[in-house]
């Protein structure tokens, strides 16, 4: 089937729509790689994140069905120094960053369960890549899980940490800091 992808900006009103897609998304997509224990554990760092939507940096990606528009992945890029993570994330700094001394951000990458491996976290990474590099950005960094790990390998991040956290749960939920440049 010839899918043809269409993006845009997210605006405050889609975020009911991007609030299922995540759920959707944490709880099949991580499955081949996580437990439940550790996918729970992992949602403690996971989810919307309004500053990116109200940055304008947040890009949803859509795709015509025969039953109309469906949202099939969202994600984008920041220009604060928050690394990843939704509202409720602790330790946050949502200060802007500085282009000619820090890296841009690459947030909040999802892609609806029914839509994976059609090139939709590829066409997201692009997207934030190209407007953080639009926007002054030299450098381009992100806090990834482990099932996003391969797709960020692949596409020229490198690992410059890891770090595991222990949750509420008792789980450790790993992030593994990455960057590239732009």
């Amino acid at each position: 089937m010839d899918m043809r992808f269409t993006h845009r900006i997210a605006t405050a009103a889609d975020e009911p729509a991007i609030i299922e897609l995540m759920k959707a998304a944490i709880a099949e997509n991580m499955k081949a790689f996580l437990s439940a224990e550790e996918i729970l554990a992992a949602q403690e760092s996971m989810g919307l994140d309004r500053t990116l939507i109200e940055d304008g940096t947040y890009f949803l990606i859509e795709a015509q069905t025969p039953d109309g528009t469906q949202l099939v992945g969202c994600g984008g890029w920041g220009k604060r120094k928050t690394l990843y993570g939704g509202d409720h994330t602790k330790g946050r700094d949502d200060s802007f960053s500085d282009p000619s001394t820090d890296a841009a951000r690459i947030r909040a990458m999802y892609t609806h369960p029914d839509w994976t491996r059609r090139g939709i976290g590829t066409m997201l990474l692009e997207l934030g890549e190209g407007a953080a590099r639009d926007a002054g950005f030299k450098t381009i960094e992100l806090g990834s899980t482990v099932p996003g790990e391969p797709l960020y390998r692949a596409r020229g991040y490198k690992e410059f940490d890891r770090v595991d956290e222990v949750t509420a749960n008792g789980e450790i939920n790993t992030i593994i800091h990455m960057r590239k440049p732009l």
